[in-house]
């Protein structure tokens, strides 16, 4: 699952008109309808604020409005590239100010989804996957061999706590989780400890794990 983790913003022109894409990560009806409202605010003097976004997933909510441009040349093509990016939890506003040239339903199509693939080059995109949290307690003998067997399986450590025994945190992916719990059970004679915790959403930023309440 595809989301947005920092927005963005980013501009084209076409014709003299300017399109102007704020991106923003939502994660409900309510948040993306207050983001609407504010960037219509902001950009009081503009033609258009056209808009789209996707909440949840299977099935998704989804909405978009031309706001005054011809129908199906603003809304739904933006809401499109969001849908093709495999994006959930994202809401996207193009701004146009109108440059005097009219650009014809196929331009104003285009114009709007080049806006919105130029708002998301500007934003952070994650991939989340699905998990399990864990608590690994070992003593410092086993600690060697559990670091070892994590990262063969490319389990990133969200966490360690070293005191008279060590405590690893981790969030391991459902298709790994009983392989490598037989491992590291193996692996240390059967002397390290697991606390299964919740399920979690995970992903990769900055080389550095990140951990989401699942479904947010």
């Amino acid at each position: 699952m595809k989301a947005v983790y920092q927005g963005g913003q980013g501009e084209i022109t076409e014709k003299k008109s300017r399109f102007i894409a704020t991106v923003r990560p939502v994660t409900s009806e309510e948040e993306a309808m207050a983001f609407i409202a504010e960037m219509k605010k902001t950009y009081w003097d503009a033609r258009h604020n056209c808009s789209a976004f996707v909440i949840g997933s299977s099935p998704a909510l989804t909405r978009c409005s031309d706001d005054g441009e011809p129908a199906q040349t603003a809304g739904r093509p933006m809401l499109d590239v969001l849908l093709k990016e495999g994006l959930v939890n994202a809401a996207v506003v193009v701004t146009r100010y109108f440059g005097g040239t009219l650009l014809g339903t196929g331009g104003l199509v285009r114009a709007y989804q080049k806006a919105v693939r130029e708002g998301l080059a500007r934003c952070t995109i994650i991939e989340k996957k699905p998990a399990k949290e864990y608590r690994i307690q070992t003593d410092y003998n086993g600690l060697g061999k559990i670091q070892y067997i994590l990262s063969q399986h490319d389990i990133a450590i969200i966490d360690t706590v070293y005191a008279q025994t060590v405590e690893i945190s981790v969030a391991l992916p459902p298709e790994s989780e009983t392989e490598i719990v037989e491992k590291i059970t193996e692996g240390t004679g059967g002397s390290a400890r697991f606390i299964r915790g919740r399920d979690v959403e995970f992903a990769m930023i900055d080389k550095k794990i990140k951990i989401f309440e699942k479904g947010c």
